[in-house]
């Protein structure tokens, strides 16, 4: 029995790959080789993984395949930080070549015929009166601005598989043939200004990943017996010992072995302070240690870790979420064969039937190829999104590309965070209680000065209340700290003490007395602080998260535009989000949700809606915007990473922002859709003219020009766009 053929796996980063689309044509293309087995993409990194038989197409017979296409492949290397100078600046070059190219075509034909108005408007044909220079202008804007679509023409060409970068090289060519060159100059400028924005998208959220990757520690200190040493955290084994001091990332999800400390988990869990952490208890790659020492035993390898699915799904997400085919590419396949066999038809039947002479045919058969130019189609779309993510921007919205625009036009089931979207994320002092006679002030001066020691955000929340509320500084000396309970000294020469109720207890008073004067609602949500003397107890103080002032009207008007179901996912305690989810008026509340599910939650709310919207601030809302169709990111949550994967960014506003945005793409889904139907319906107006042998080439440039003048004009409403 033969043995089964040799099978080898490379990887290769493909220049070039930028969508769907080009993915459809490297597997036409390879799928036919023999030898080649599977073929996997990853557009997100622009990454092929391709496994073959060497002895029958060697690694070099896969680069000269891809290079036919068009594309261009090299030997997979790991993600680099910095893309080369080539990948980063070749096409804006090239397409703000184009663009100056046609700027000064324009400025030569203006001046040569009285003005800018008249050289847009005055379309000189094949050996008229347009100077040379403006010829020579006009080609260099679509040399420069075809780089990338002439070599894909031409694979589609070879492979009669006509597309959208063939039919704008025939147009190219068209136009240059009837002397039209300011709109050949023009599409080829706009096609690739739209190719870059695209490029753009991409390396953002490739970058994105990137960011992610970096939270946790490269390396981690490993306890062997009485020493310890540091080593990589990928090879860290599951169950070994890791030493977190304070200050440090924790490299590995795992449970503590010994010692206490404070751990901000909010990046995974999304709680609103630091956690306290003891023997037994979970900590997660990638969250802060706080003021303590920290053994933790591994449970999960580093590639297994949460934060590492997490990066894993953001992945997956920004691969489903690769730019999908504009509609006049879609198109395209069907039109763009039909108008090269209309045209051939134009030419050759009538004269074949005595109906007139060949010249005069073959001149409406050009007049045909001018009239299917899309230059008015391919400007329809990009020109409405460009407006409308230009004036979003400049109302503090930041929407990463037309197809999230589309999306968020389709609002309907809404999913938030609490912490730090729904609420201001940081605590604040909601109400002091004074005991045994104290006076506010009197409290406020010791309280300020011990907590002025301490970085806890409680004790930071404590200052800024104080200071708030006008208190005096006096001076501490022998501050002692006590990790998770509180901390005392003394305070203008008396001895003074501040912490939890365990700290209270701890100094041989009864509880029942503060918690006596505090409301059940009170008792089950926020953080308390209690102070005091040795003596007697001074104050009570009630720590929470405050909702945002603008939630509930935002909520409210958000409903009012026609979002039917509103949910709150948070990992914070049940009695906080029940608390929250009142004062919001929201349908469902969910609580005590770690990333995976907050992800598992929102893939519900999709199966039951079929459109969800996620809001979030955070790296552990990031699992939960990948499952969304459409993820939206608090710009004040500061944290880089989520703001580069999340398809929208509110950079300012906070929630105000929602209302606009789901007006805005409302908004601009109808601009496109006028624009699209105007430009295909004046163009098979002209069409059924042609096909009668009434047109001319002045109405097929006045069909042209003017549908793409008007579809412009209608697009750049959207730039005037402002929040109500």
């Amino acid at each position: 029995m033969p043995s089964a053929a040799p099978r080898s796996t490379l990887d290769y980063r493909i220049h070039g790959l930028d969508c769907a689309e080009e993915v459809s044509v490297l597997r036409r293309q390879l799928a036919a080789k023999k030898g080649i087995y599977d073929l996997r993409f990853d557009v997100l990194q622009a990454k092929m993984t391709v496994e073959f038989d060497p002895a029958r197409i060697p690694a070099e017979g896969i680069e000269k395949a891809v290079a036919e296409t068009g594309m261009r492949a090299e030997i997979w290397r790991e993600v680099r930080e910095t893309a080369s100078w080539r990948e980063r600046w070749q096409r804006p070059l090239l397409a703000g070549a184009s663009g100056l190219f046609l700027a000064g075509a324009m400025t030569v034909q203006g001046l040569a015929h009285g003005g800018l108005l008249d050289a847009i408007l005055h379309h000189e044909h094949a050996g008229g009166s347009m100077p040379a220079a403006a010829i020579a202008l006009c080609l260099a804007a679509m040399l420069t601005g075809s780089v990338f679509v002439l070599p894909k023409a031409w694979f589609a060409l070879r492979r009669l598989q006509p597309d959208m970068n063939l039919l704008v090289t025939i147009s190219l060519f068209g136009a240059s043939f009837l002397g039209e060159w300011l709109e050949g100059a023009s599409l080829a400028f706009l096609f690739a200004t739209a190719a870059l924005l695209e490029s753009y998208s991409l390396a953002r959220a490739r970058r994105a990943v990137i960011g992610l990757m970096k939270l946790a520690p490269g390396d981690a200190a490993v306890v062997h017996h009485d020493h310890e040493h540091r080593m990589t955290v990928d090879k860290v084994p599951v169950g070994a010992i890791v030493r977190v001091r304070p200050g440090e990332r924790i490299p590995c999800d795992g449970q503590v072995a010994a010692g206490e400390s404070d751990v901000n988990q909010a990046m995974i869990t999304g709680e609103s302070v630091p956690v306290w952490k003891e023997p037994g208890d979970d900590v997660y790659a990638g969250t802060m240690n706080g003021d303590g020492l920290l053994d933790v035993r591994t449970t999960r390898a580093a590639a297994d870790t949460t934060l590492s699915r997490i990066v894993r799904m953001v992945e997956r997400a920004q691969q489903r979420r690769a730019p999908s085919e504009q509609f006049v590419e879609r198109f395209s396949r069907i039109y763009t064969p039909a108008m090269l066999m209309v045209a051939l038809l134009v030419a050759v039947v009538p004269p074949m039937l005595g109906r007139g002479d060949w010249s005069g045919w073959f001149y409406q058969s050009m007049v045909m190829l001018l009239i299917s130019c899309p230059c008015a189609l391919v400007i329809s779309t990009p020109v409405s999104v460009v407006a409308a993510l230009a004036s979003a921007a400049r109302n503090g919205v930041l929407v990463k590309g037309g197809a999230f625009l589309e999306e968020a036009a389709r609002i309907r089931t809404v999913a938030f965070d609490k912490t730090g979207v729904l609420t201001q994320g940081e605590p604040s002092v909601q109400r002091m209680v004074c005991l045994n006679g104290r006076g506010a002030g009197e409290v406020l001066e010791r309280l300020a000065a011990l907590e002025s020691a301490s970085t806890h955000p409680l004790a930071s929340a404590v200052r800024r209340y104080a200071q708030e509320q006008g208190a005096a500084t006096l001076p501490v000396t022998g501050f002692q700290n006590y990790l998770g309970r509180g901390a005392e000294g003394e305070v203008n020469g008396e001895y003074f003490w501040a912490g939890s109720l365990r700290m209270m207890a701890g100094q041989g008073f009864d509880p029942a007395q503060v918690l006596d004067r505090l409301s059940g609602q009170e008792r089950e949500s926020g953080s308390l602080i209690v102070c005091g003397t040795r003596e007697q107890v001074w104050a009570a103080l009630l720590l929470d998260d405050p909702v945002r002032e603008e939630a509930r009207d935002s909520l409210a008007r958000l409903r009012r535009m026609g979002a039917d179901r509103i949910v709150m996912l948070t990992g914070d305690n049940r009695a906080t989000a029940e608390r929250v989810g009142r004062r919001l008026d929201v349908d469902e509340i969910h609580a005590e949700l770690l990333p995976a599910g907050k992800a598992s939650a929102v893939e519900t709310l999709r199966a039951a809606s079929g459109h969800v919207t996620m809001v979030g601030d955070g790296v552990n809302d990031a699992q939960a915007m990948a499952a969304a169709n459409l993820s939206i990111a608090i710009g004040s949550g500061g944290f880089d990473a989520v703001l580069e994967t999340a398809d929208v960014v509110f950079l300012s506003g906070g929630l105000t922002r929602l209302p606009f945005l789901l007006n805005h793409a409302r908004r601009t889904a109808a601009v496109i859709r006028q624009n699209v139907i105007f430009a295909l319906a004046l163009k098979g107006a002209f069409l059924v003219l042609a096909f009668s042998g009434w047109a001319t080439l002045w109405m097929a440039v006045a069909a042209d020009m003017g549908a793409t003048l008007l579809v412009t004009v209608n697009g750049l409403r959207l730039l005037h766009a402002r929040p109500r």
